[in-house]
């Protein structure tokens, strides 16, 4: 029996995957028992956003009374049935430490321990309560919106943000440049750049974010960030941040 652990931080690319094996996962397990339980209206939770989301816990029912699959973000765990505070609340940081297991993957793990401290700090300050997002004036050609028909277990696995942007189901996990046999070869802004074009969007720096007359805004972050920002007029806008991050319409 094996736990899988995905490291949920990419959106538009496949997330870092790891199997643990029989001694691992029963000790993952044990750091995950419960210590304190989360409102049910799940008030505590932070709200979804780019980048970090915590891990998504595999066939942990193998071991016990765990659902099949539940996420540990921020010191708690979720799940059909499971919603409570951690025992260790140092088990995100474990799984991320230089002995942990993902030490064995290709991954920045002093960025994403990093990523897991600014986690905690939401549960334990959560200023979203009080803040509410901004209203933004949506171009009068975006697609509409439908996460009813985007988020179901038959389209939302298989396409991601980009399919998403484009307002287009192709069942891929699409990727820039794919479509059109130009599939960026490095996470670099302008590598992706190029493959969005090869894909028909278009690029024009000086639209300062402002909606065109046709077509629309199409917004692609790239983790970790820059200290600058590119926008293209029409149906691309790149915010240049090495990893994809979008996200599906619950985010």
């Amino acid at each position: 029996m094996t736990i899988r652990v995905e490291v949920d931080i990419f959106s538009g690319r496949s997330n870092p995957v790891i199997e643990l094996d029989d001694e691992a996962s029963l000790s993952l397990l044990e750091r995950l028992r419960p210590a304190s339980r989360l409102d049910t209206d799940g008030e505590n939770l932070s709200p979804s956003f780019l980048g970090y989301r915590g891990f998504v816990i595999r066939e942990a029912a193998d071991y016990g009374a765990w659902p099949r699959r539940f996420r540990l973000h921020g010191g708690a765990v979720t799940g059909q049935g499971l919603a409570h505070y951690i025992e260790d609340r140092a088990a995100e940081h474990f799984l991320a430490s230089s002995n942990g297991p993902l030490r064995t993957i290709d991954i920045d793990l002093e960025r994403l321990r990093g990523a897991i401290d600014r986690a905690h700090e939401m549960m334990e300050w959560p200023w979203w309560h009080w803040h509410g997002w901004p209203w933004l004036n949506p171009c009068a050609c975006a697609p509409i919106y439908e996460p009813t028909w985007w988020n179901v277990p038959t389209r939302q696995p298989a396409n991601n943000c980009y399919n998403y942007a484009t307002n287009y189901r192709s069942d891929t996990f699409a990727q820039p440049g794919k479509a059109a046999g130009a599939e960026y070869g490095a996470l670099t802004c302008d590598a992706v750049r190029s493959a969005a074009i090869a894909d028909d969007m278009i690029d024009s720096p000086a639209a300062d974010n402002l909606c065109p007359s046709v077509g629309h805004l199409v917004a692609l972050v790239i983790a970790p960030g820059w200290d600058f920002q590119v926008s293209q007029e029409s149906r691309w806008h790149v915010v240049p941040q090495t990893g994809w991050n979008g996200g599906d319409q619950r985010r």
